[in-house]
């Protein structure tokens, strides 16, 4: 038995609306759910994306379950080899600073970015990870 894929990958947001705007206008994920003052949830691609505030999520005896952390997460969306400069352009031209960009072994690219909270984000080509023959 193995798990087969990430069905959703989450981070924690001192301030969802920031978020929101943030998560739909740079990143481009379609909207999902809302909870005011708890979550904000999104599709991306086939998977979730989901946003957590911790100070209304971290009661384990609270409905649906523990959904708290504290501190900076990471997450990486896959973007097209010829979408890089475009992903460059699209960032700085919204005032996102820039952290790092890697040209990686496997012939793929990585930009690195923050959030409005201070997660660490990373848009990457696919050719970053090498991957198994089907």
């Amino acid at each position: 038995m193995k798990a087969t894929r990430i069905l959703e990958t989450c981070l924690y947001v001192d301030n969802l609306e920031a978020a929101d705007r943030f998560y739909r206008d740079m990143i481009g994920l379609d909207f999902y759910a809302k909870q005011e003052g708890r979550h904000v949830f999104f599709r991306c691609g086939t998977t979730m994306f989901l946003l957590f505030n911790p100070e209304s999520t971290s009661d384990p005896d609270s409905p649906f379950g523990g959904h708290g952390a504290r501190g900076a997460g990471h997450a990486a969306f896959e973007i097209g080899d010829d979408e890089v400069d475009a992903w460059r352009k699209h960032l700085l031209g919204n005032g996102v600073a820039i952290e790092s960009e890697v040209d990686w072994p496997s012939g793929g690219h990585s930009i690195y970015f923050r959030d409005p909270a201070g997660n660490d984000l990373e848009v990457a080509t696919r050719t970053t990870w090498v991957w198994p023959n089907p």
